[in-house]
């Protein structure tokens, strides 16, 4: 893949970025929704993808994008100013525990470092970007259990393994499961990501299965139109 990846209303340079884009992210970006997201957080935002996916979904919303890493959080700026949506995206170059959070979100999205205890890569920027340890998911839902609004929603992906540890590590801080989309490469795969949405309010989980691929090589009708609206190819 090349540094550029064109969607139909935008472009992302990834060029010097730890984390490019990737299945994982696309996936939230189009997975992620709320009944009336006037203000939006994307956290570890890395090229902006997902901030700018959901700046094309949500046309009314004011969307903020926190990355800790200098150089992607420069590249997603530069992604946001050339994107028909930079009046209503921000970028905020911090740690997401050492910003000052102004306003009350209607939804948050992260697609997060989520390797806990495996091996630490060697390449600085790519660890952060993709390893953390159990603080960072503590701060994570105690930040979202205090910034979200009253109906606010906090969509993530991780895998399958850390669904019991997210969903407990929620309800410490009063959010609640209420959706679990668990994707699988193939029909007859075991599920290896999943995205998590949690609120405010405890209801019956709504659960879902998502398969990526018809067969190798060829995406499934469920994945091209769920991406129907961001990609070229589809």
């Amino acid at each position: 893949m090349g540094n550029i990846f064109q969607f139909k209303q935008f472009s992302v340079n990834q060029e010097h970025c730890a984390m490019r884009i990737n299945t994982d992210g696309v996936l939230l970006g189009a997975f992620a929704e709320h009944i009336q997201a006037d203000s939006i957080l994307d956290i570890g935002t890395g090229t902006g993808v997902i901030a700018l996916m959901l700046a094309q979904k949500y046309p009314k919303a004011k969307i903020w994008a926190v990355e800790i890493d200098k150089q992607a959080s420069q590249r997603a700026l530069e992604n946001f100013q050339a994107s028909p949506f930079q009046d209503r995206l921000s970028i905020v170059h911090s740690d997401i525990f050492h910003w000052k959070a102004e306003t009350e979100f209607d939804l948050i999205v992260s697609n997060p470092p989520f390797y806990i205890n495996s091996l630490h890569n060697p390449d600085q920027r790519k660890k952060v970007a993709k390893h953390t340890d159990v603080e960072f998911f503590k701060g994570l839902f105690h930040f979202a259990g205090t910034k979200l609004s009253a109906l606010g929603k906090l969509q993530i992906v991780v895998p399958m393994e850390l669904l019991d540890f997210m969903v407990t590590e929620a309800k410490e801080n009063q959010l609640f499961l209420d959706q679990q989309i668990n994707m699988q490469s193939f029909v007859d795969s075991e599920p290896f990501r999943c995205i998590l949405s949690f609120q405010k309010q405890e209801i019956k989980p709504e659960r879902q299965t998502f398969v990526i691929y018809q067969e190798r090589s060829q995406y499934s009708d469920a994945y091209k139109q769920i991406l129907k609206p961001y990609f070229l190819a589809f």
